[in-house]
């Protein structure tokens, strides 16, 4: 670290900043394997050095990158301020964000899928995982609990499970849309996705709906 940066935080915390964003880009387009750290450091505009002096080497650089990912989209849903909505519209909204997100920042899928092909080695070593988890479960018990209190939803949903569902609705038509252009010559454009995060949001709201009350016996 130079004496500028010691002096000014905020430089440091910029050229991190530039580091994690080249370093998503280059493990999202070469998977873990392929990517150089060469190549980071030329997209960040610093050094070799600098790089590890932040980050460590390159596995040290991945695991740092993957958290990052999980961490932008759990500040995304954050922002959302699903406390003020119905329950109904807040578990849309949450369906419309992550069909977005996913558009949005394609590398975050890439990064997903390079973790899942090393079977998870890096993120089982992020060490706080489970607290950068935690707000979006949070934020789903919420809604969760204002719609069975308000009779809306029927109680005993689990909020992670529930989120998988989301999630796996929003990202499959995203991660593989283009194959299923091909396979099913389906024309799989922004309206397109628009209109699944809508469907996606739809479903999971009559999945969550109470089971109305059965007509008292004549």
């Amino acid at each position: 670290m130079t004496k500028t940066e010691t002096a000014h935080p905020r430089h440091a915390a910029a050229t991190q900043r530039r580091i994690l964003d080249a370093a998503l880009s280059e493990f999202s387009t070469h998977g873990y394997g392929g990517a150089r750290v060469d190549r980071v450091a030329a997209m960040a505009e610093v050094s070799k050095p600098m790089i590890y002096n932040y980050f460590g080497d390159k596995d040290a650089l991945y695991k740092a990158a993957l958290k990052e990912a999980y961490v932008q989209i759990r500040e995304g849903e954050r922002q959302i301020a699903t406390e003020h909505m119905e329950p109904e519209d807040a578990i849309r909204e949450l369906a419309r964000f992550t069909m977005e997100h996913f558009i949005q920042k394609p590398w975050f899928i890439s990064m997903l899928n390079t973790e899942n092909l090393r079977r998870g080695a890096a993120v089982r070593e992020i060490e706080d995982v489970a607290e950068i988890q935690s707000t979006m479960i949070a934020q789903m018990s919420h809604i969760l609990e204002r719609g069975v209190a308000t009779g809306r939803f029927r109680s005993g949903i689990d909020p992670v499970e529930l989120y998988i569902m989301m999630a796996s609705l929003c990202f499959f038509p995203v991660s593989n849309q283009h194959t299923l252009r091909v396979v099913f010559q389906t024309p799989i454009d922004a309206p397109w996705l628009k209109r699944r995060a809508e469907e996606a949001g739809e479903m999971l709201v009559r999945y969550l709906r109470a089971d109305p009350v059965p007509p008292p016996n004549p």
